[in-house]
């Protein structure tokens, strides 16, 4: 085999190794995290079914890497496993893979229900914010 085809050989072992890790914490988590990941990317479960299993070429795409670390709470030791053979799986993807090793944990998403009007929303959206920068400032005082 030629250096392209050994390199093409090794993207694809990285690929279904991601993919089998992803597979295993995914199935250790309780159920309905396969729900909880298609609803926070927008998809359905059948295409987490399909970059779950190694013996699809389906790719994991680079925008979903870090919602599903985040939903599945990697270990530190799992993080560095699957975000290694990503890279090895996809070397050109513009991933940043040292912003995701060191996201930010100070960050809380909240999944926003479906409002029948925009203005519902965006009200609901100023109360929580409102309502965090009050638990904020009271836990800066109690400092």
């Amino acid at each position: 085999m030629n250096r392209a085809g050994d390199r093409h050989s090794s993207e694809q072992e990285a690929l279904k190794a991601y993919k089998s890790l992803l597979r295993d914490i995914i199935n250790q988590r309780p159920s309905g995290t396969r729900k909880r990941i298609a609803g926070a990317l927008g998809t359905h479960r059948s295409f987490i079914s399909q970059v779950t299993n190694p013996g699809l070429k389906v790719p994991l795409p680079a925008q979903h890497v870090e919602p599903i670390l985040r939903i599945c709470h990697f270990s530190d030791d799992e993080r560095q496993q699957f975000l290694q053979l990503y890279h090895q799986a996809h070397p050109g993807r513009p991933v940043s893979f040292s912003d995701l090793e060191t996201q930010d944990l100070n960050v809380i998403r909240i999944i926003m229900p479906p409002f029948r009007s925009q203005a519902r929303r965006a009200d609901a959206e100023q109360l929580i914010r409102e309502f965090a920068t009050r638990i904020i400032d009271l836990s800066k005082n109690a400092e």
